[in-house]
């Protein structure tokens, strides 16, 4: 996978861009989780999230949050990775402004900051947020969300509890226009083990899903 660096808003920032040969092929960006705690692109669930997307037939882009692996900066709390992330999307669509579809997905803080995107993205037509922090983070801002998309969680996650996750899907499902898709992954922990392969799989069956009917 061709290995990349782009501008980032306080720097050049690195990343992994997995192209598709159509220029019309959609177009989606993988967020890592928090790198306070060991969070990096290549972290499995990213990786895997970004394989997915591959397989689907996206062209896909993850890569390290500002002062993490080689992209310069320092973490700044979710206000300066929120722009690297928009930074991101626009690097994406310079190299493939032909694209049908962006999706936006990410892991635990990479949710967080995903949907922060959606929201100022009025591109992004679809999301998967998986173990949002939702004990940790406020996401009041989705008043209202903008666009469908997949929540999925471990049923054992001790970092986030799968009832703060449940109370987010529910104020979520109060809104008009749009479906948030909520899955458990019985017995899967934060990081999914076990669980990869179960909660890998309903993503590709849901964003299958969703490209299928936009296409009716």
């Amino acid at each position: 996978m061709p290995e990349i660096i782009f501008q980032g808003p306080d720097g050049r920032l690195e990343g992994r861009f997995h192209p598709q040969k159509s220029d019309q092929a959609p177009i989606a960006i993988v967020l890592q989780p928090d790198p306070r705690f060991g969070g990096t692109m290549n972290q499995k669930v990213v990786y895997n999230l970004h394989y997915s997307f591959y397989k689907l037939g996206f062209s896909v882009l993850r890569f390290n949050f500002r002062g993490v692996g080689r992209s310069q900066g320092e973490f700044d709390e979710g206000v300066g990775e929120l722009s690297d992330a928009a930074a991101a999307l626009d690097y994406l669509q310079l190299v493939k402004p032909n694209f049908r579809h962006c999706w936006v997905a990410g892991f635990g803080f990479g949710a967080w900051i995903g949907m922060q995107l959606l929201m100022r993205r009025p591109e992004v037509t679809g999301f998967v947020s998986v173990a949002p922090p939702a004990n940790q983070y406020d996401f009041t801002f989705l008043a209202p969300c903008p666009t469908s998309g997949l929540i999925i969680n471990g049923g054992a996650d001790r970092v986030v509890p799968p009832a703060s996750v449940d109370d987010l899907v529910e104020k979520l499902h109060e809104q008009k226009g749009i479906t948030i898709t909520h899955e458990t992954v019985e017995g899967a922990s934060h990081f999914f083990e076990p669980g990869m392969d179960q909660m890998i799989g309903t993503v590709e069956d849901y964003v299958k899903r969703r490209l299928t009917e936009s296409t009716r």
